[in-house]
């Protein structure tokens, strides 16, 4: 093999590059021959640049309470055409049953009363939300951008593992990671035919002008951020640079008679659609916390009139409550008349007494996941947990049955990354982006590939120290293995003073933000 991939040994799952040691997968044929000639050396001193380039660009994440880069690793995921076209209708399949079950679950709930979904499960999610209730989006949509993430099993069968539909993050950085992998590496996108990225923030931009109230022709769109200390702010910043909209904070907008307005150095502007990135719970004083300062009092009431369009719709949660999950393949026959693209992992509902039984008496040998729980937070891996652990947990199941849900462990796929001065493969998932704007479900080419960067570890979210890589989408087949080529020294980044998304504000200086 050539000097990068010379301590390169395959793990026990599935290798995303290699089909064989030394024999890569036809997708990865050219950036295998382009890495040849390189060494770990060469890698390594393009990953301290493309760190460098991150902290210069402010792309971080909160991690442990404190600002760090974003871990970008310098092999790229690459998925052929073949691949992505399944992915592609496979999600669209699953968002656009699931825009059905919210619109009936919320009005008429044909659904429970057919007895496709138990009405007490519905009751019973934490994140259902009567207040949702008679809110009629203006062109029907409730799921404006959703992520849906997916793994490949042992044998490389794409599975979804969850569903992400209330305020999924994490895009800002696949515009991040193409941007700065085709300047640090420009040589591995010489011959490749990848899909680019940057058609993110207009389509999205074009979502959310489609679902403004009944008549507004010229809407006006905001991005709602908690503020600066959430882990995700950078996101917020650069999609509302991009999109050329506001950044808002709750302080800066103001309700009254069921209209919506922002607060502006020249005075009050009406708003049409927000691009919420605060939780249902803190989003409306008035209808669920009341001690939330960083929400805006009545935006609830102003939607529920038709004034102003939130996006993504409150309650959508209740559609990606883990135990839901598992209803979904039903939900696609159900709504859609069509069996599943791509199946689940296989999981157990533990609200059955018999199935409770099992899954207490071998918690060693399952994944328990909390129903309601988000970033990888109170995930337990039985066959890495010890017996104090798994003895809490015990416990904590026989308690709530209603709030865990079992899975059978999945080796999730591996792809080479540098881990220090070596590559090693370490498990990734997918998470694809899409965006509905009432017409068409898009996908982002792409998505992000997230890494469990801890050796033997299974949990890739970014807030349980996880990193990424880029995600390539071939726009053609790939060609014979070519033979191997040189990669042309990378050359240093000038970046504008004014392109850093912590530096740029936006068009229309807002009251009360710097």
């Amino acid at each position: 093999m050539a000097d990068v991939f010379d301590q390169y040994a395959m793990a026990d799952a599935w290798d995303e590059m290699f089909d064989r040691p030394g024999e890569p997968r036809p997708a990865y044929r050219s950036l295998f021959a382009t890495l040849q000639p390189l060494s770990v050396g060469d890698l390594r001193s393009r990953a301290d640049q493309l760190a460098r380039v991150f902290t210069d660009r402010g792309v971080t994440f909160a991690y442990a309470g404190e600002e760090r880069p974003f871990p970008l690793d310098l092999i790229p995921r690459i998925l052929d055409a073949v691949e992505w076209d399944t992915i592609t209708r496979a999600v669209r399949q699953r968002v656009l049953a699931l825009e059905k079950f919210l619109a009936d679950v919320y009005s008429q709930g044909e659904v429970l009363a057919d007895g496709v979904v138990p009405r007490r499960l519905v009751l019973s999610s934490a994140h259902f939300h009567r207040e949702a209730a008679g809110i009629e989006p203006a062109n029907g949509v409730r799921v404006h951008v959703s992520g849906v993430d997916l793994i490949r099993d042992e044998v490389g069968k794409f599975r979804v593992l969850e569903d992400n539909l209330r305020i999924p993050s994490g895009v800002s950085y696949v515009i991040e990671n193409r941007r700065a992998l085709s300047q640090t590496l420009p040589s591995l996108f010489a011959e490749a035919r990848v899909h680019p990225v940057d058609d993110y923030p207009a389509r999205l931009l074009g979502a959310l002008r489609a679902a403004a109230p009944e008549g507004v022709t010229d809407p006006c769109v905001v991005v709602l951020t908690p503020g600066v200390y959430n882990a995700a702010y950078f996101e917020h910043a650069l999609l509302a640079r991009l999109m050329g909209v506001e950044l808002v904070e709750g302080r800066d907008l103001v309700c009254s008679a069921n209209r919506v307005r922002m607060r502006t150095t020249q005075g009050e502007r009406p708003v049409h659609v927000v691009y919420r990135r605060v939780d249902d719970e803190f989003l409306d004083p008035l209808h669920f916390r009341p001690d939330s300062v960083i929400g805006c009092p009545g935006i609830v009431n102003a939607a529920r009139a038709g004034h102003v369009t939130l996006a993504n719709a409150i309650g959508n949660g209740v559609a990606d409550d883990k135990l839901l999950y598992t209803y979904v393949p039903d939900l696609i026959r159900y709504y859609l008349s069509e069996e599943p693209i791509i199946s689940n992992v296989e999981t157990h509902r533990l609200d059955d007494d018999d199935v409770l039984e099992h899954v207490l008496s071998h918690l060693d040998e399952l994944v328990l996941k909390p129903v309601d729980g988000a970033g990888g937070k109170g995930i337990v891996i039985g066959p890495q947990a010890d017996e104090p652990t798994l003895a809490a947990l015990r416990q904590t199941v026989a308690a709530d049955p209603r709030g865990w849900i079992a899975q059978r462990p999945v080796a999730l796929s591996t792809s080479p990354t540098l881990i220090g001065d070596k590559l090693a493969p370490r498990h990734i998932d997918l998470r694809p982006y899409a965006v509905n704007d009432g017409t068409d479900v898009w996908l982002l080419p792409g998505g992000l590939t997230r890494v469990a960067l801890p050796e033997g570890t299974l949990v890739v979210n970014s807030s349980q120290g996880g990193g990424s890589k880029d995600t390539w989408v071939l726009a053609t087949e790939p060609s014979p293995m070519p033979r191997a080529r040189s990669v042309a020294p990378a050359q240093p980044e000038v970046i504008p003073h004014d392109v850093s998304a912590r530096d740029a504000g936006p068009r229309e200086q807002v009251a009360g933000q710097q």
